[in-house]
């Protein structure tokens, strides 16, 4: 068995050289439960982890945004930090990734660097695991198989889609075709004279059609991620699994990929692969 495959345990080097100032300073603003809480955790307390956890929440919560101190943020960051910890000793990859995620999102600086080389850890023990198989029975995806792509080009009506054009817009003889145009070549040619052309095949290099509409990809790239959905997409998606923290904009990308599915299924369109593209990044 190599050394990679026994490591039990995430190298925290900031939180072990800053933890007894940062729960000094959350001490002095009133934090002595938490600070209680937190040093059991340390201690190898997964309940106390979980208490941590939780009052630290509950402080980013107590106000608007801006009048939190940003001491709770460092602290919320500390118990992300020891439940991925406990979850990664366990072998529970998924759950130490999200602990991991929400930590970097709700979270404050201090610790980021041990949020960061945690994450990479964690993913690289989990594809170690999935290489070998032994992966989550839930992880696998039974439309995976089927088709690999969010949105399959032969799904596309193209009548529907040229109905959305003007009459006659693609069939006029004056208005002239250019493939692949330049935005510099288009600019000189056309558009400073003010004169109409069809531009084709200027979106193919897209991410949005190649590795965005590649579900092997999206699961390679973003994994058992958190991440953080707008609220247009909440509202289409309000049935599927959300992370369970009372925030309604934080989504288990696995979850948002199945209730993509399950969207597409129903509405086939190019702005769900749009919407669907401005989420990734």
């Amino acid at each position: 068995m190599s050394a990679a495959s026994t490591v039990t345990t995430i190298s925290t080097p900031t939180l072990d050289s800053e933890s007894p100032a940062l729960l000094q300073s959350i001490t002095s603003h009133g934090g002595y439960a938490y600070a209680g809480m937190a040093t059991l955790a340390a201690a190898g307390d997964q309940r106390a982890a979980e208490a941590a956890r939780e009052m630290a929440w509950e402080q980013l919560h107590s106000g608007p945004w801006h009048s939190v101190l940003p001491v709770w943020r460092d602290a919320y960051s500390m118990a992300c930090l020891h439940m991925a910890k406990f979850h990664f000793s366990n072998g529970e990859f998924r759950d130490a990734l999200r602990a991991l995620d929400m930590g970097i999102i709700m979270g404050g600086p201090l610790l980021r660097k041990d949020l960061d080389s945690a994450i990479e850890a964690v993913s690289a023990a989990k594809a170690r695991r999935d290489h070998n198989g032994g992966a989550d029975a839930d992880n696998e995806d039974p439309e995976k198989a089927r088709c690999r792509l969010l949105v399959c080009p032969e799904q596309l009506d193209k009548s529907e889609l040229l109905r959305i054009l003007p009459i006659r817009s693609l069939s006029s003889k004056i208005v002239g075709r250019r493939s692949a145009l330049s935005l510099e070549g288009f600019l000189r040619e056309y558009f400073l004279s003010g004169s109409p052309v069809i531009i084709t095949d200027c979106m193919t290099h897209w991410a949005a059609r190649t590795r965005w509409n590649d579900m092997d990809y999206l699961r390679r790239v973003a994994g058992d991620r958190t991440v953080p959905v707008e609220f247009e997409m909440l509202f289409r998606l309000e049935k599927t699994t959300y992370v369970q923290n009372g925030s309604k904009n934080l989504l288990h990308f696995p979850s948002f990929l199945r209730g993509f599915n399950l969207m597409a299924a129903e509405v086939r369109s190019p702005p769900i692969l749009h919407n669907t593209s401005c989420l990734i990044g």
